[in-house]
């Protein structure tokens, strides 16, 4: 028999819904860094299958750190970690620019702030690649979590 109400949080879950400090958050978070800088130092190629392993291997991290964790909340502490991660990447890619793109930076023409506009443009652009990734981290951390819980009951 399956029960309808869940167990009731433990005390550290009242207090830290994300079940995860902040160090681990963080440090997750920064995992996934490594393609980031490694691609804009042209140390990595697009496509290349190391590219898709320091890709997509951070945020299977995540949620196996999540599931195995058992965090209160799978979706919510995942979607932090790609949240942090989003600004990390901005962060990154803004010290990193003019060496990722060879000393020639886009640019939408010769004005002042015709190199401004797309360093300002990759802003919303990084938050959002990482929200996104956390987003799909953590529903699949909760999927995995629901399921696991149910097969116990």
């Amino acid at each position: 028999m399956i029960s309808e109400n869940p167990p009731p949080p433990s005390p550290t879950a009242r207090r830290n819904p994300l079940g995860l400090s902040a160090l681990a958050l963080v440090g997750l978070a920064a995992v996934a860094l490594i393609r980031v800088i490694l691609h804009d130092l042209h140390v990595i190629d697009e496509g290349s299958p190391i590219t898709w392993v320091l890709a997509i291997g951070p945020v299977v991290l995540w949620i196996v750190v999540a599931v195995v964790a058992r965090v209160p909340k799978p979706f919510l502490t995942v979607l932090v970690i790609g949240v942090i991660f989003g600004v990390m990447l901005v962060i990154t890619h803004q010290l990193l620019w003019d060496f990722a793109y060879r000393g020639t930076p886009p640019s939408l023409g010769d004005g002042a702030g015709a190199r401004l506009i797309p360093r300002i443009a990759a802003i919303p652009s990084g938050l959002i690649v990482g929200t996104v990734i956390g987003a799909v981290g953590g529903l699949i951390a909760w999927g995995i979590q629901t399921m696991s819980n149910r097969r116990k009951s």
